[in-house]
């Protein structure tokens, strides 16, 4: 545990101080987000915090590679280095979006391409939990990777559109994944150098020292550069844990079968991190589809948009959106490994501060 933590931590002291150079490196550049409709800043921020995030990530993979407990993992498998090389690849796709602004398939394009070079150097889903344990022959494997790593990565981007929402949410996503992925490999005897639980250790931190520069009001923005690649280190979180457990370690000994919920946990928590981006991602697909125009086309409907229409400020939207992603994080990695009612207990109550903060309204002030 203590590797990890000092990984969690260089990795949040990087990305913390490293913000303000890069920063000052994008006012005397003039790399601003500028001011759209659907934006809700309302002078021109600073973007480009990606390069922050990272340098952050690069730093805590570097003092992992030289930890006895993690450098295993740099020198036995493939996997670390595939996903430095995925991150590096989509890193530099939104560097050159927040820079020059690519189109809606140019991006995509980079993103596919990236989740498809973590495929060749061996960072891919194996088997899924289906009718007991369904191994995936290549071909599938390739497609069901690519999907999951565009999938999570566009999650995040759409989400990524008030101060603080999207590395709050990931961050709160991250240390969830990162608690079950240390006690799975606790309680079922696996190697602890898992490239799953360094992944999100290091992600946690990056959201961590990067969140009090972006909170409202944000003095810079992670942009694509930083979105698209704390996406893709949290889909590559859920390839690598799947990939590292086996099959045989979650049969139940009393009856033969594979338990159902260490099984499909791995697979169903990080979806339930991103319960919030994912849903928000699908109604956009939904509402611009319907109505005649690109499922990549900008609008100002996403949940957060709704939550300021119906009267709360920028930092209430942002603490809502918190407890609706904690519930669901923290409820559903608590049924893993403790007793399933208290995990739904605390869930449910998690959702129940969730809808009342989205309900209450802040009592105007008289003039």
């Amino acid at each position: 545990m203590r590797s990890y933590l000092l990984v969690l931590l260089l990795a949040a002291s990087v990305t913390y101080l490293t913000v303000p150079v890069v920063r000052w490196f994008a006012l005397r550049w003039h790399v601003l987000a500028e001011i759209r409709d659907r934006d809700v800043h309302s002078t021109p921020i600073p973007r480009l915090g990606g390069v922050a995030v990272y340098l952050g990530f690069v730093a805590a993979m570097l003092l992992a590679s030289r930890m006895p407990l993690l450098s295993p993992m740099f020198t036995e498998s493939r996997d670390v280095v595939g996903v430095l090389v995925g991150a590096s690849l989509i890193f530099l796709v939104g560097v050159a979006d927040d820079v020059w602004g690519l189109d809606a398939i140019t991006k995509l394009a980079g993103q596919v391409v990236a989740a498809g070079v973590m495929v060749v150097m061996g960072v891919q889903l194996l088997w899924l939990p289906i009718g007991g344990v369904l191994s995936l022959d290549f071909n599938t494997s390739v497609i069901l990777t690519v999907l999951v790593v565009v999938v999570t990565v566009n999650a995040v981007n759409f989400v990524d559109g008030l101060d603080g929402l999207a590395a709050g949410i990931v961050g709160i996503g991250a240390l969830a994944f990162f608690a079950f992925s240390y006690l799975l490999s606790v309680e079922r005897g696996i190697d602890r150098a898992m490239t799953a639980t360094l992944l999100t250790a290091a992600l946690a931190g990056i959201c961590a020292g990067f969140l009090p520069h972006n909170f409202n009001p944000a003095r810079i923005f992670m942009g694509d550069s930083g979105s698209m690649v704390i996406g893709l280190l949290l889909s590559a979180s859920v390839i690598t844990l799947t990939g590292k457990i086996d099959p045989g370690s979650l049969v139940d000994s009393s009856g033969g079968r594979v338990s159902w919920l260490p099984a499909f946990m791995p697979l169903i928590l990080p979806f339930a991190i991103l319960a919030v981006p994912f849903a928000d991602l699908l109604l956009a697909v939904v509402r611009r589809t319907r109505a005649g125009r690109s499922p990549f086309a900008p609008d100002k409907q996403h949940l957060h948009h709704r939550l300021l229409e119906i009267g709360h400020s920028q930092r209430q939207a942002v603490i809502v959106m918190y407890l609706w992603a904690a519930a669901v994080a923290i409820g559903a990695a608590m049924t893993a490994f403790t007793n399933a009612t208290l995990g739904i207990v605390v869930g449910l109550t998690i959702a129940v501060l969730a809808v009342l903060a989205t309900r209450w309204r802040p009592a105007e002030v008289p003039s």
